[in-house]
């Protein structure tokens, strides 16, 4: 007979779980294993609210396995390492993202793209090598293996750095890889919300010009004041989009509902790409016509590896990129995530873990 969550591992945790499709989150009790020779112990203090705990704990997927426990985006404290661990120690500060695991040998594990492996281990709503179930980062701490916590930087604030850790690195490797870095290039945003504020951030570091492409008339002000844009569109006014074709290098598109992609094609140059980092729940129409006749890439890109991640954390520390967040207890929790279906914050919600989890 199988263990109950709570019973299933010696190290007794505190957290909020989802246990149906109605995604209600409330206080559960499970566990967590012992910490072995090669991992890491850590508590949690901070934890990103990320669009997917939102589509997880509803199940609009259609692949969650209740109870869930989300969160891919903590910042915490080292409490104990397994005596193989030599690159941290008890009292680092770290981070843990989108990935816990992976089976470490196939080619793409290799290549240092963890996040690509047939046998990644999720950090939420997944299998642990020993078949037991993974929980997330709406809990008080976790045990990950080494390999997969990352060094948060000093300069780093932990709690509007935490959206990094699935945010930052969802939109920094698909401008690395796909080439959407040369300076004076033109960068299109589509969507200002918790990818695409960072997005803008991270394109103007690497001194692209920027421009945010919204539904949203009110959001210019902000993205050009606050975030740093160079310009803005209004996706539903014809006159600002006829105005704008042919002019973008690039776009990344973080929009997470379902959306027309013939219009954002049509805003770039010849050789324009456009890469779709949201992921709706439903398939999006996809025009071939134009993509032939401007020679135009659409491409896809997932999070980023542990090396990249880490390099995307050191990146966004020299250059004073954080997440502009919107602090939370953990019992406002199912507020936040009715806020964020309607994308009422500005631009990612945290919850305060280490002084709001309490059983």
């Amino acid at each position: 007979m199988a263990k109950s969550p709570k019973e299933e591992h010696p190290q007794k945790v505190f957290g909020w779980a989802a246990r149906d499709s109605s995604g209600s989150l409330s206080p559960f009790h499970f566990s967590r294993r012992e910490n072995a020779d090669g991992d890491v112990t850590i508590k949690v203090l901070y934890c990103g609210v990320c669009h997917s705990d939102l589509h997880f704990v509803k199940n609009e997927w259609g692949i969650t396995n209740y109870p869930i426990v989300p969160g891919h985006e903590m910042v915490g404290v080292v409490t104990k390492t397994g005596k193989s661990v030599t690159k941290f120690k008890e009292g680092d500060r770290v981070g843990v993202g989108v990935i816990v695991g992976s089976c470490n040998a196939c080619e793409t594990c290799q290549q240092d793209l963890e996040n690509y492996c047939p046998k990644v281990i999720f950090t939420y709503n997944s299998h642990n090598h020993d078949k037991t179930k993974t929980y997330g980062g709406y809990s008080d701490m976790i045990v990950v293996d080494h390999c997969f916590v990352l060094r948060f930087p000093d300069n780093l604030p932990p709690d509007s750095g935490a959206p990094l850790l699935c945010a930052g690195i969802t939109v920094y490797s698909p401008m690395k890889y796909y080439g959407m870095t040369e300076p004076g290039k033109h960068l299109g945003v589509a969507g200002l919300g918790g990818l695409g504020h960072i997005a803008v951030k991270i394109g103007k570091a690497f001194g692209l010009k920027v421009t945010v492409i919204s539904t949203s008339p009110a959001k210019e002000d902000e993205a050009i004041k606050r975030l740093g844009a160079d310009s803005f569109v209004v996706s539903t006014d014809p006159a600002q989009v006829k105005a704008a074709m042919g002019t973008m290098d690039y776009i990344i598109d973080t929009v997470a509902a379902v959306h027309a992609l013939a219009p954002l094609i049509g805003l770039l140059k010849l050789n324009g790409k456009l890469v779709t980092v949201g992921l709706p729940n439903k398939p999006l129409e996809l025009p071939i016509f134009p993509l032939v006749l401007g020679r135009k890439l659409v491409g896809g890109s997932d999070i980023g590896g542990i090396k990249e991640t880490q390099e995307m954390l050191d990146f966004c520390a020299k250059h004073n990129i954080t997440s502009e967040i919107e602090l939370i207890k953990m019992d406002y929790i199912n507020t936040a995530m009715e806020r964020l279906a309607k994308s009422d914050v500005r631009y990612r919600f945290v919850i305060d873990v280490g002084n709001s989890l309490s059983q």
